[in-house]
């Protein structure tokens, strides 16, 4: 989708904000097909236990609550998706909602206090050589020079 979007951009302009709603707003329609489930786990969220609202005092059930954050979190992140997309390369935004997305499951992982196992080392570990090798990190530590040979050429 990365490189389909980049050709776009480069055919009709970076207009991100334009391509981040047909993105939503096209595939709108598909969930009629889930109409129902979606009303069904609609009443279950209002059935949830009440949430007091900080600051504004409003009490609201707490699945509706943590739906509203989701969603706020999600606009923000995706909207920064879409407007990298117009700046840089199709790989660097797949390197950075990688990174994000590992991010988010650290933060998942502690929040609810779920076990941190040997599969999670292993994806941390591919995470991070892969991030490493994208940004040529031990190239630019090899090519660097010493202060060795910088003090030799200043003699």
């Amino acid at each position: 989708m990365g490189i389909f979007q980049e050709t776009l951009y480069k055919e009709y302009g970076k207009h991100s904000k334009e391509a981040l709603f047909y993105n939503h707003a096209l595939p709108l329609p598909g969930f009629l097909l889930l109409a129902p489930d979606i009303y069904n786990h609609a009443v279950l969220f209002t059935q949830s236990e009440p949430f007091q609202l900080p600051l504004l005092g409003i009490q609201m059930p707490i699945m509706w609550f943590y739906l509203l954050m989701n969603i706020i979190t999600q606009y923000v992140c995706i909207r920064g998706v879409f407007i990298l997309t117009t700046e840089c390369p199709s790989l660097t935004v797949t390197l950075v909602v990688t990174l994000r997305k590992f991010l988010s499951l650290i933060f998942s992982i502690l929040y609810f206090k779920n076990p941190f196992t040997t599969w999670h080392w292993i994806g941390t570990i591919f995470v991070f050589l892969g991030t490493l090798l994208y940004t040529e990190v031990w190239n630019n530590i090899q090519a660097a020079p010493s202060k060795d040979k910088k003090d030799k050429k200043k003699e």
